[in-house]
């Protein structure tokens, strides 16, 4: 018998260590050769290591979330014979781990309740229905607060329904004609002040649970905190009519053919590409320590998605060169590789500027954090139909809020609020968004 000790190979250009995100073995357990040992994340890339060798697992490295650095001992593995030669297995290990090729943002495999990484938002509890406490009668027939006892109330199937929905008992609903009506029930709930109203999905307390922050979540901790810390962020929100470009849209997807559907997303890229030649300090990349600022003279543009991993950013290549389709093609794909753990690495990384949207949720306005090094981030927010003013005309129109968030050390209030003017300026009149 022989102990193998499986150290951590350089899995990426740089890398000083690794944090354990998933154990799929424990001590004690046999392993074979090539089967799956951990699951390690460096910054947003996560590899899965595999043994070299068959034999007992003897010791663990750590715990889940514990960092590792490379060269160190991940696992010790007890095997049968001669354990095989280092500098073979080492040289074995890194030839199948040249570097980070895709990235895993599946859920890893459970482990134990404390170390499982998931949202921080917990799920509540809800309460089943139940069925009214019935208060038991006296001799007298009366209840014990000298109330008459519920009785069998005539009720559509509709209202019968509902109030079974609502946990209401209809003997103790006090209607005026024959049969209790929703009206009956409306009043019920409104003036009984609750006697007898069991809400079916009340929440009700549960255990406090402490919830390690590690894997995904944590490099996306690292990130937002060293952002806030060392950026002084500044906000700008300004209004937009896309009414003319919501019909656009709407007439473009009715004749799309066998294209993607457009959504806003992809227009608000052109007019981000077609405006940004004349603000080019917001499409660049900022390194405070050697305080110099790389204007790029190409779009690379981060688009901020969230996953069950957490939320990543792939970025769109040379975005200034694509059209509406083009780019709705590509936030498509970009966005299902990082769901589904296809992205590569080099599609999670280089952006120059950040588009990030809450789709649908949008909000009335968003003070979105940069994603650094880069200065400049941008959100636009739901669209909603309201009453404006058009010359002294009141009419219907769609309007959005569109969000900016700049990096202060590098770029003014005036330019950054000139720029929103200029996408507005596109995106108000939208033919100019294909207008050479």
């Amino acid at each position: 018998m022989a102990r193998f000790e499986f150290r951590l190979p350089d899995i990426g250009e740089g890398i000083a260590e690794a944090e354990i995100v998933a154990w799929h073995i424990a001590v004690g357990d046999r392993v074979e050769e090539d089967q799956q040992l951990a699951d390690m994340m460096t910054d947003k890339a996560t590899v899965e290591m595999e043994s070299p060798v068959a034999g007992t697992v003897v010791s663990l490295a750590g715990e889940v979330g514990d960092q590792i650095p490379i060269g160190s001992t991940l696992v010790v593995i007890e095997t049968e014979g001669e354990a095989p030669a280092v500098e073979a297995v080492e040289e074995r290990v890194e030839a199948e781990n040249p570097g980070v090729e895709e990235v895993v943002v599946e859920a890893p495999t459970p482990v134990p309740a404390q170390q499982t990484p998931v949202r921080a938002e917990p799920v509540e509890a809800h309460a089943p229905s139940a069925a009214p406490e019935t208060r038991p009668s006296t001799s007298s027939g009366r209840t014990e607060e000298g109330q008459a006892p519920a009785r069998h109330a005539l009720a559509s199937p509709a209202v019968r329904a509902r109030a079974k929905d609502l946990g209401i008992d209809l003997g103790s609903v006090k209607h005026d004609g024959a049969h209790v009506r929703h009206a009956d029930l409306d009043a019920y709930l409104r003036y009984s002040g609750g006697q007898g109203y069991h809400a079916p999905h009340a929440s009700r307390a549960r255990e406090d649970e402490a919830i390690k922050v590690i894997g995904m979540r944590r490099r996306i901790a690292e990130n937002m905190a060293a952002s806030k810390r060392q950026i002084p962020h500044f906000t700008y929100v300004d209004e937009i009519d896309v009414t003319a470009l919501e019909d656009m849209r709407g007439d473009l997807n009715a004749n799309r053919g066998n294209r993607p559907k457009l959504t806003m997303l992809p227009f608000l890229i052109v007019a981000i590409c077609r405006t940004i030649p004349d603000f080019p300090m917001l499409n660049a990349r900022y390194d405070d320590e050697a305080g110099v600022v790389t204007r790029s003279g190409r779009v690379h543009l981060g688009m901020a998605t969230q996953t069950d991993a957490g939320l990543m950013v792939p970025v769109i290549r040379d975005a200034q060169d694509k059209n509406v389709w083009q780019l709705a093609s590509e936030i498509g794909r970009l966005a299902e590789a990082a769901r589904t753990g296809k992205a590569k690495s080099d599609e999670l990384s280089g952006s120059t500027l950040t588009v990030t949207s809450l789709g649908p949720l949008g909000g009335i306005a968003t003070t979105p954090v940069i994603n650094r090094p880069e200065v400049a981030i941008i959100g636009p927010n739901k669209i909603v139909e309201r009453p404006v003013f058009r010359g002294d005309d009141i009419v219907r129109a769609k309007v959005m809020n569109l969000s900016i968030s700049c990096d202060h050390r590098v770029v003014d209030g005036w330019d950054a609020a000139s720029y929103v003017q200029a996408v507005r300026k596109l995106l108000e009149t939208p033919v100019l968004l294909f207008a050479e």
